[in-house]
């Protein structure tokens, strides 16, 4: 290698390291900056409530506090303090009334989404589920928008409810990978379009991005049509994944209609294929989920009975849930 040569790969490594120097500092400057903000919005709530505290609201201001508050912060400050905000800010205040639970992951923008849910428990949880999904705003209010807490909620007791409202939801066993039901609004799918399993497929892969964030934490697309030769025949699996903190590959197959137990046992052969010809050391045994439109639980519960493999049904739908079905729903659940 001649002098020139080595010269010039050493600056190119400088120019690297630079570069990556940079990269940090900016995204540690962006971090601290989000946190000295929502930490700022924080006290700005907590004065504001301590002078509500005092009488002052009622004997001076009454409902016109926020209006003058923010007209006269705007003259003085500029942007940011619309009566909107101001409220939030209240509302940041007496939802972590003590300052260390507040996340210095999170920015101002997604706490003001966050406190847009109507319970604690919501609150929690897109609380911690952000933080550990590291979702941007966009994808937390569609998680929101989706109703994913009580979809998760809604298939736990109470104890579980309250636990996933504190700690978030935990990837610990192949049943937690099933929301009920899993929303594929995201496709567009047009009311009365009379779709078939291959568009239903083909929107999936158009839209994986979106698809993954419905899934959930730890899904590695792998691919579609998965081809297994099984005793001189050809077999294709809709959708294969790995899944990173389960460990293990999981297969989904899609039925337009209802799971049909001829679905399960067809996903029955395929897991058995996977557990003898693709698994590799360290692998934990394959998980099949079945994603239909409709499920009879009762063929359901005789067509899985006895089955040792993990095989999961799940309905989906291509609407938003209504949000008063599942509120009510869920109600019930917390008052029992």
């Amino acid at each position: 290698m001649s002098l020139e040569v080595a010269i010039e790969k050493n600056y190119t490594q400088l120019v690297g390291q630079i570069g990556n120097l940079l990269s940090i500092g900016r995204e540690k400057a962006a971090c601290s900056v989000n946190s000295i903000l929502v930490q700022t919005y924080w006290e700005i709530g907590r004065y504001i409530v301590e002078f509500e505290q005092n009488g002052n609201e009622k004997a001076e201001y009454g409902t016109a506090l926020f209006e003058r508050l923010s007209k006269d912060l705007t003259i003085a400050y500029g942007k940011g303090f619309g009566r909107s905000n101001l409220l939030y800010m209240r509302k940041l205040y007496l939802t972590f009334q003590i300052s260390g639970t507040l996340s210095h992951k999170l920015t101002w923008s997604h706490y003001y989404e966050i406190l847009k849910a109507d319970s604690e428990l919501e609150i929690g949880f897109y609380t911690k589920q952000t933080e550990k999904e590291k979702w941007s705003v966009r994808e937390l209010k569609r998680q929101m928008k989706s109703m994913l807490f009580h979809r998760l909620a809604l298939s736990t007791d109470k104890e579980d409810v309250l636990r996933l409202a504190s700690e978030g939801h935990e990837i610990e066993q192949p049943e937690d990978l099933i929301k009920d039901p899993f929303v594929l609004e995201f496709l567009n799918i047009p009311e009365q379009y009379q779709y078939l399993e291959s568009d239903l497929e083909e929107r999936l892969i158009s839209n994986l991005q979106q698809f993954l964030l419905e899934l959930g934490k730890g899904f590695a697309f792998i691919g579609r049509q998965y081809r297994m030769s099984i005793g001189g025949k050809h077999f294709r699996v809709d959708l294969l994944f790995y899944h990173r903190i389960l460990k293990c590959f999981v297969l989904i197959d899609l039925k337009r209609g209802e799971i049909d137990h001829q679905d399960v046992g067809q996903m029955n052969l395929y897991l058995n294929y996977f557990k003898k010809e693709e698994a590799t050391e360290g692998d934990n045994e394959p998980v099949g989920i079945i994603l239909g439109a409709y499920k009879n639980h009762i063929l359901v519960e005789y067509a899985t009975d006895s089955i040792e493999n993990k095989i999961l049904l799940a309905k989906y739908q291509l609407y938003l849930p209504n949000k008063k079905q599942l509120e009510y729903a869920l109600n019930r659940i917390i008052e029992k």
